[in-house]
């Protein structure tokens, strides 16, 4: 990939563009008023905080793939939110939560967190919608990833073993149940008895497993559809008028680019199109719809699970990145894996979205480091590469190249203004934008909304 020419400062969009062809006073407006935000390496890079920070700047914050497998943790004048499938836009008022087609709903899962968040006294009828052509997770779905993850012999992902693979490859064989057969009682009764007597046998067959209850599974799933059909509707019509009508969309990512299932680290990957592309395919807006792509990365890097990870640290260091920065997963709850930024990676991530922006979270974990090692180049067979392999077995020869940065050794806690960082963390981050050719949009220094640092221009290029 092509680098940028070294940078005086962090650019706002226009005069990055201006300051790489010599025109200063070139001017860039943009009428798309839609964002696509995703994690740019295999999730857990804090999404969540982000997406609830923009939200004040759209009118509709979208879900476009995955399921309850995902985790997005909020803290709002110092209370904690964890939201699993809902979008974080839900909790600005005002401010509506779709949940697209892309997404395989549990209504179990879902309808635990409309009650809690109408215990915390949020507002989610009539600002809330579920897309009557999302997929549907049932107890079956669940028991076959269970039975597959755990079956000896068998090379185990690191699912999170809600049933969201399983309830994919319905999808994909074009016999899953969606949305809207929760409100056909009779299609729904037909659909549960034939699922039961197939997956039971397979189940039974491949793993030993006790057979499912189809009546029981059918009267749970009957009051379900009775509590979930006020949010049902056509979300694409939906976010279509939205468009139409001259307002604002965030299309929330679910995991991360490199979990995607066609580009990222396969098959250590999740089921569905985590890159900005499903956002297309998952909510059914058209591709010149969108008007930007937002990448959100750690300073750092961490996976959950099992997979490649070239840059991991699995000494001291490793651990102290896991306990400064409570790198435990939301969902799970499993200790996230902890490494270095891989530029690579980064790069591979920022090509595959399109991604004009980068937003930079828990900078202040790296506070008490004298220096920072960061991955710029690969080598393999002992050449030195920039592109990251396809296949396991390559990743598997990776020797990561490591430039070593000096640390800034003092709190950035709590900082907003860029220019009041220490010298070695701006030069961090401008080192960043150099290697991936996107622009630093916003800066993390802490959990809270407040604690954000908002880079010239970015705000101004959302529309």
């Amino acid at each position: 990939m092509r680098r940028t020419k070294p940078l005086p400062r962090v650019l706002s969009a226009s005069r990055f563009v201006a300051h790489q062809i010599g025109l200063e006073q070139l001017t860039i407006v943009s009428n798309k008023k839609t964002a696509v935000v995703l994690g740019a390496q295999w999730g857990d890079e804090g999404k969540g905080k982000i997406v609830d920070v923009l939200s004040e700047r759209f009118d509709i914050v979208a879900r476009y793939a995955g399921g309850h497998n995902a985790g997005h943790t909020v803290i709002i004048d110092g209370k904690k939110f964890v939201l699993h499938l809902i979008p974080c836009g839900v909790l600005r008022e005002g401010c509506l939560g779709v949940i697209g087609n892309g997404v395989v709903l549990d209504p179990d899962a879902f309808l635990h967190e409309v009650k809690m968040l109408k215990e915390q006294g949020l507002p989610v009828n009539g600002q809330l919608f579920v897309s009557n052509r999302a997929q549907v997770i049932l107890p079956y779905h669940r028991m076959i990833e269970l039975a597959a993850e755990t079956a000896p012999g068998r090379t185990k992902i690191g699912t999170t073993r809600r049933g969201i693979g399983p309830a994919y490859e319905d999808k994909i064989h074009r016999n899953g149940l969606r949305v809207v057969d929760l409100l056909n009682p009779a299609l729904l009764r037909t659909h549960i008895n034939n699922a039961c007597n197939e997956k039971n046998q397979i189940a039974h067959a491949l793993f030993g497993t006790e057979p499912l209850n189809p009546a029981k599974i059918y009267e749970e799933y009957a009051r379900f559809a009775d509590e979930v059909a006020p949010f049902i509707t056509d979300t694409a019509e939906l976010l279509n008028k939205a468009l139409k009508n001259g307002k604002s969309i965030m299309f929330e990512g679910a995991q991360g680019a490199l979990l995607d299932v066609d580009h990222g680290t396969y098959p250590f990957v999740t089921s569905s199109s985590a890159t900005a592309g499903g956002a297309v395919i998952g909510t059914g807006i058209g591709p010149t719809s969108i008007g930007t792509v937002i990448g959100v990365t750690k300073a750092y890097v961490t996976r959950v699970g099992e997979g490649p990870f070239p840059t991991e640290d699995m000494t001291a260091a490793g651990d102290e990145l896991r306990n400064r920065g409570q790198e435990y997963g939301a969902t799970t709850g499993r200790p996230r894996r902890c490494g270095w930024l891989d530029m690579p990676l980064l790069r591979y991530s920022n090509m595959v979205n399109g991604t004009e922006w980068l937003v930079i979270t828990k900078l202040d974990v790296l506070d008490a480091l004298n220096e920072i090692p960061v991955c710029t180049h690969y080598k393999i067979d002992g050449k030195i590469v920039d592109a990251i392999p396809a296949d396991i077995l390559g990743f598997q020869s990776i020797e990561p190249v490591y430039k070593k940065l000096p640390g800034w050794k003092t709190s950035t806690e709590g900082i907003v203004d860029f220019d009041k960082l220490p010298k070695q963390a701006q030069e961090y981050l401008r080192f960043m934008e150099q290697e991936t050719g996107a622009k630093v949009g916003m800066v993390s220094t802490g959990p809270g909304r407040e604690q954000t640092i908002v880079m010239p221009g970015f705000f101004e290029a959302l529309g």
